[in-house]
Protein backbone atom coordinates (compact mmCIF):
# COMPACT_ATOMS: atom_id res chain seq x y z
CA UNK A 1 0.00 0.00 0.00
CA UNK A 2 1.44 3.22 -0.91
CA UNK A 3 0.91 6.16 1.80
CA UNK A 4 1.76 9.75 0.94
CA UNK A 5 2.80 12.78 2.37
CA UNK A 6 0.83 16.12 1.95
CA UNK A 7 3.46 17.50 -0.37
CA UNK A 8 3.82 13.82 -2.26
CA UNK A 9 0.60 13.32 -3.08
CA UNK A 10 0.80 13.41 -7.44
CA UNK A 11 4.46 11.10 -7.40
CA UNK A 12 2.11 8.83 -4.33
CA UNK A 13 -0.02 8.17 -7.11
CA UNK A 14 2.12 8.22 -10.03
CA UNK A 15 4.35 5.44 -8.00
CA UNK A 16 1.20 3.36 -7.03
CA UNK A 17 0.17 3.13 -10.78
CA UNK A 18 3.76 2.05 -11.53
CA UNK A 19 3.58 -0.79 -8.94
CA UNK A 20 0.25 -1.34 -9.30
CA UNK A 21 -0.17 -0.97 -5.70
CA UNK A 22 -3.17 0.65 -3.78
CA UNK A 23 -3.11 4.16 -2.83
CA UNK A 24 -3.74 4.91 0.72
CA UNK A 25 -6.11 8.05 1.63
CA UNK A 26 -4.25 10.32 4.29
CA UNK A 27 -5.56 13.32 6.02
CA UNK A 28 -3.71 16.00 7.46
CA UNK A 29 -5.09 17.65 10.26
CA UNK A 30 -3.87 20.32 13.24
CA UNK A 31 -4.74 20.30 16.97
CA UNK A 32 -5.83 23.60 18.11
CA UNK A 33 -1.98 24.27 19.29
CA UNK A 34 -0.57 23.83 16.03
CA UNK A 35 -0.01 20.59 16.52
CA UNK A 36 -0.15 17.85 13.70
CA UNK A 37 -2.16 14.71 13.05
CA UNK A 38 -1.92 12.41 10.34
CA UNK A 39 -4.34 9.70 10.26
CA UNK A 40 -4.29 6.82 7.70
CA UNK A 41 -7.85 4.86 8.74
CA UNK A 42 -6.70 2.23 5.56
CA UNK A 43 -3.74 0.83 7.61
CA UNK A 44 -6.03 -0.24 10.51
CA UNK A 45 -8.86 -1.51 7.71
CA UNK A 46 -7.12 -3.75 5.51
CA UNK A 47 -4.06 -6.55 6.27
CA UNK A 48 -1.02 -4.92 4.95
CA UNK A 49 2.15 -6.54 4.13
CA UNK A 50 4.14 -3.49 3.43
CA UNK A 51 3.46 0.30 3.96
CA UNK A 52 5.67 2.61 1.45
CA UNK A 53 5.51 5.93 2.42
CA UNK A 54 6.12 8.51 0.10
CA UNK A 55 6.85 11.96 1.97
CA UNK A 56 9.13 14.73 0.52
CA UNK A 57 10.25 16.66 3.72
CA UNK A 58 10.04 20.19 2.31
CA UNK A 59 9.74 22.07 5.56
CA UNK A 60 9.84 20.70 9.25
CA UNK A 61 6.40 20.08 9.34
CA UNK A 62 7.02 17.68 6.59
CA UNK A 63 9.71 15.77 8.60
CA UNK A 64 7.35 15.84 11.41
CA UNK A 65 4.70 14.38 9.02
CA UNK A 66 6.67 11.82 7.40
CA UNK A 67 7.70 10.55 11.03
CA UNK A 68 4.07 10.27 12.17
CA UNK A 69 2.69 8.07 9.23
CA UNK A 70 6.14 5.93 9.54
CA UNK A 71 4.41 4.91 12.88
CA UNK A 72 0.90 4.84 12.12
CA UNK A 73 1.67 2.33 9.79
CA UNK A 74 3.48 0.58 12.79
CA UNK A 75 0.91 0.69 14.90
CA UNK A 76 -1.16 -0.87 12.69
CA UNK A 77 1.25 -3.73 12.02
CA UNK A 78 2.13 -3.48 9.01
CA UNK A 79 5.29 -6.11 8.88
CA UNK A 80 7.31 -3.39 6.47
CA UNK A 81 7.69 0.28 6.20
CA UNK A 82 9.75 1.39 3.46
CA UNK A 83 10.27 4.90 3.18
CA UNK A 84 11.08 6.88 0.00
CA UNK A 85 12.15 10.35 0.52
CA UNK A 86 11.94 11.89 -2.99
CA UNK A 87 13.53 15.02 -1.63
CA UNK A 88 15.49 15.04 1.59
CA UNK A 89 15.51 18.15 2.97
CA UNK A 90 18.11 19.52 5.20
CA UNK A 91 20.42 17.11 2.90
CA UNK A 92 22.69 19.60 1.87
CA UNK A 93 23.52 20.54 5.52
CA UNK A 94 25.86 17.47 5.34
CA UNK A 95 28.85 18.64 7.75
CA UNK A 96 29.33 21.25 10.01
CA UNK A 97 30.69 24.11 8.26
CA UNK A 98 31.20 26.53 11.24
CA UNK A 99 32.07 25.80 14.91
CA UNK A 100 28.95 24.55 17.10
CA UNK A 101 27.01 23.75 13.88
CA UNK A 102 24.75 20.31 13.83
CA UNK A 103 25.47 18.24 11.28
CA UNK A 104 21.62 18.35 10.19
CA UNK A 105 21.33 15.81 7.48
CA UNK A 106 22.48 12.90 10.29
CA UNK A 107 19.94 14.23 12.96
CA UNK A 108 16.53 13.79 10.79
CA UNK A 109 18.29 10.64 9.38
CA UNK A 110 18.64 9.09 12.67
CA UNK A 111 14.86 9.85 13.26
CA UNK A 112 13.41 8.66 10.41
CA UNK A 113 15.71 5.31 10.42
CA UNK A 114 13.72 4.36 13.61
CA UNK A 115 10.32 3.79 11.82
CA UNK A 116 11.82 2.26 8.92
CA UNK A 117 13.08 -0.77 7.30
CA UNK A 118 14.18 0.73 4.05
CA UNK A 119 15.03 4.22 2.84
CA UNK A 120 15.39 5.26 -0.50
CA UNK A 121 16.11 9.07 -1.77
CA UNK A 122 16.29 10.34 -5.07
CA UNK A 123 19.20 11.77 -6.66
CA UNK A 124 20.51 13.77 -3.52
CA UNK A 125 23.02 16.90 -3.08
CA UNK A 126 25.74 14.91 -1.74
CA UNK A 127 25.10 10.36 -1.75
CA UNK A 128 27.02 9.92 1.27
CA UNK A 129 24.04 11.55 3.08
CA UNK A 130 22.51 7.68 2.33
CA UNK A 131 24.86 6.33 5.06
CA UNK A 132 23.47 8.76 7.59
CA UNK A 133 20.71 6.12 8.02
CA UNK A 134 20.52 3.17 9.38
CA UNK A 135 20.29 1.23 7.54
CA UNK A 136 22.18 2.98 5.25
CA UNK A 137 19.61 4.36 2.25
CA UNK A 138 19.66 4.00 -1.35
CA UNK A 139 20.18 6.87 -3.30
CA UNK A 140 17.79 6.82 -6.96
CA UNK A 141 19.32 8.00 -9.76
CA UNK A 142 16.49 10.28 -11.68
CA UNK A 143 18.69 12.37 -14.17
CA UNK A 144 17.98 10.28 -17.26
CA UNK A 145 14.27 11.62 -16.49
CA UNK A 146 15.11 15.08 -17.45
CA UNK A 147 15.54 14.32 -20.73
CA UNK A 148 12.29 13.24 -21.36
CA UNK A 149 10.42 17.05 -21.20
CA UNK A 150 13.15 19.07 -23.51
CA UNK A 151 12.64 20.16 -26.72
CA UNK A 152 12.91 17.90 -29.31
CA UNK A 153 14.80 20.28 -32.03
CA UNK A 154 17.76 21.59 -29.83
CA UNK A 155 20.36 23.10 -32.14
CA UNK A 156 23.95 21.62 -31.41
CA UNK A 157 23.13 21.81 -27.81
CA UNK A 158 25.66 21.80 -25.03
CA UNK A 159 24.50 20.33 -21.44
CA UNK A 160 25.78 22.57 -19.01
CA UNK A 161 26.61 21.83 -15.19
CA UNK A 162 26.77 25.12 -12.81
CA UNK A 163 29.76 23.53 -11.24
CA UNK A 164 32.39 20.28 -12.25
CA UNK A 165 30.51 18.49 -9.30
CA UNK A 166 27.39 18.01 -10.95
CA UNK A 167 29.12 17.24 -14.69
CA UNK A 168 28.00 13.81 -14.25
CA UNK A 169 24.29 14.83 -14.33
CA UNK A 170 24.73 16.72 -17.41
CA UNK A 171 26.30 13.70 -18.89
CA UNK A 172 23.71 11.81 -18.00
CA UNK A 173 21.40 13.87 -19.18
CA UNK A 174 22.89 14.59 -22.40
CA UNK A 175 23.40 10.94 -22.99
CA UNK A 176 19.75 10.66 -22.57
CA UNK A 177 18.92 12.96 -24.61
CA UNK A 178 21.07 11.33 -27.17
CA UNK A 179 23.20 14.30 -28.92
CA UNK A 180 24.91 17.26 -27.45
CA UNK A 181 28.29 18.10 -25.83
CA UNK A 182 28.28 18.87 -22.01
CA UNK A 183 30.88 21.52 -19.92
CA UNK A 184 30.51 23.26 -17.05
CA UNK A 185 31.22 26.84 -15.24
CA UNK A 186 33.41 27.21 -12.05
CA UNK A 187 31.76 27.90 -9.22
CA UNK A 188 33.82 28.98 -6.13
CA UNK A 189 31.54 29.74 -3.06
CA UNK A 190 32.31 32.27 -0.75
CA UNK A 191 29.74 31.98 1.76
CA UNK A 192 25.88 30.29 2.03
CA UNK A 193 24.68 32.78 0.29
CA UNK A 194 27.48 34.02 -1.74
CA UNK A 195 28.84 32.36 -4.93
CA UNK A 196 31.12 33.61 -7.76
CA UNK A 197 30.94 32.07 -11.25
CA UNK A 198 33.99 31.87 -13.92
CA UNK A 199 33.01 30.94 -17.39
CA UNK A 200 34.52 28.09 -18.85
CA UNK A 201 35.91 28.27 -22.49
CA UNK A 202 32.89 26.13 -24.09
CA UNK A 203 31.80 28.08 -27.51
CA UNK A 204 27.84 28.41 -27.36
CA UNK A 205 27.26 30.99 -30.25
CA UNK A 206 24.09 30.22 -32.02
CA UNK A 207 24.11 27.13 -30.00
CA UNK A 208 21.23 25.86 -27.55
CA UNK A 209 22.26 25.51 -23.92
CA UNK A 210 20.79 22.90 -21.74
CA UNK A 211 21.53 24.07 -18.13
CA UNK A 212 21.45 20.79 -15.73
CA UNK A 213 21.67 20.91 -12.09
CA UNK A 214 20.18 18.73 -9.09
CA UNK A 215 18.50 21.33 -7.45
CA UNK A 216 17.33 24.89 -7.60
CA UNK A 217 16.81 26.76 -4.77
CA UNK A 218 16.93 30.72 -5.16
CA UNK A 219 17.68 30.55 -8.76
CA UNK A 220 20.70 33.51 -8.30
CA UNK A 221 23.85 31.57 -8.60
CA UNK A 222 21.83 29.93 -12.07
CA UNK A 223 20.78 33.24 -13.33
CA UNK A 224 24.06 34.60 -13.39
CA UNK A 225 25.63 31.14 -14.97
CA UNK A 226 22.61 32.28 -17.57
CA UNK A 227 23.61 35.82 -17.76
CA UNK A 228 27.47 34.91 -18.67
CA UNK A 229 26.15 32.94 -21.70
CA UNK A 230 24.17 35.35 -22.88
CA UNK A 231 27.23 37.20 -23.26
CA UNK A 232 28.60 34.87 -25.61
CA UNK A 233 25.73 34.97 -27.87
CA UNK A 234 23.75 31.81 -26.79
CA UNK A 235 20.52 30.38 -28.91
CA UNK A 236 18.16 29.17 -26.58
CA UNK A 237 18.47 28.58 -22.94
CA UNK A 238 16.47 26.04 -20.62
CA UNK A 239 16.83 24.60 -17.13
CA UNK A 240 15.99 21.26 -16.14
CA UNK A 241 16.92 19.79 -12.52
CA UNK A 242 15.36 17.10 -10.57
CA UNK A 243 14.47 19.06 -7.46
CA UNK A 244 12.42 22.10 -8.33
CA UNK A 245 12.66 23.87 -4.96
CA UNK A 246 12.42 28.03 -6.99
CA UNK A 247 11.87 29.63 -3.31
CA UNK A 248 10.89 33.35 -3.17
CA UNK A 249 11.78 35.35 -6.64
CA UNK A 250 12.96 32.19 -8.46
CA UNK A 251 11.57 31.48 -11.29
CA UNK A 252 11.34 35.60 -11.61
CA UNK A 253 15.19 35.94 -11.72
CA UNK A 254 15.75 32.97 -14.19
CA UNK A 255 13.47 34.25 -16.75
CA UNK A 256 15.31 37.62 -16.63
CA UNK A 257 18.29 36.25 -17.21
CA UNK A 258 16.84 34.39 -20.25
CA UNK A 259 15.46 31.34 -19.32
CA UNK A 260 13.04 29.86 -22.18
CA UNK A 261 11.71 27.16 -19.97
CA UNK A 262 12.42 25.38 -16.65
CA UNK A 263 11.59 21.80 -16.11
CA UNK A 264 11.62 19.69 -13.17
CA UNK A 265 10.32 16.45 -11.44
CA UNK A 266 8.22 15.94 -9.13
CA UNK A 267 10.24 15.33 -6.10
CA UNK A 268 9.07 18.77 -5.65
CA UNK A 269 5.55 19.06 -6.68
CA UNK A 270 5.50 22.87 -8.79
CA UNK A 271 4.05 23.68 -11.60
CA UNK A 272 7.35 23.38 -13.20
CA UNK A 273 7.09 19.67 -12.57
CA UNK A 274 7.20 18.25 -16.28
CA UNK A 275 8.06 14.31 -15.35
CA UNK A 276 7.67 12.01 -13.20
CA UNK A 277 10.27 10.13 -10.73
CA UNK A 278 8.05 7.51 -9.88
CA UNK A 279 9.64 4.69 -13.08
CA UNK A 280 12.95 5.37 -11.36
CA UNK A 281 11.38 4.59 -8.11
CA UNK A 282 9.53 2.13 -9.00
CA UNK A 283 12.50 -0.09 -10.21
CA UNK A 284 14.19 -0.48 -6.94
CA UNK A 285 10.72 -0.99 -5.29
Amino acid sequence: MIVSGSASQSLAAALAAELEEPLAVADYDRFPDGELLVTVPELADRDVDRAIVVASTVSSDAHLELLQLQDAAREAGVDEVVTVIPYLGYGRQDEAFEAGQPISARAVARAISTGTDRVLTVTPHEESVCEFFEPTATAVDAAGRLAEPLPADLADPVFLAPDAGAIELAETVRDAYGAGTTDYFEKTRHSGTEVEISPSDVDVADRDVVVVDDIIATGSTMSEAVGVLSDRGVGRVVVTCVHPLLVRNAATKLARAGVEAIYGTDTIERPTSAVSVAPALAREL
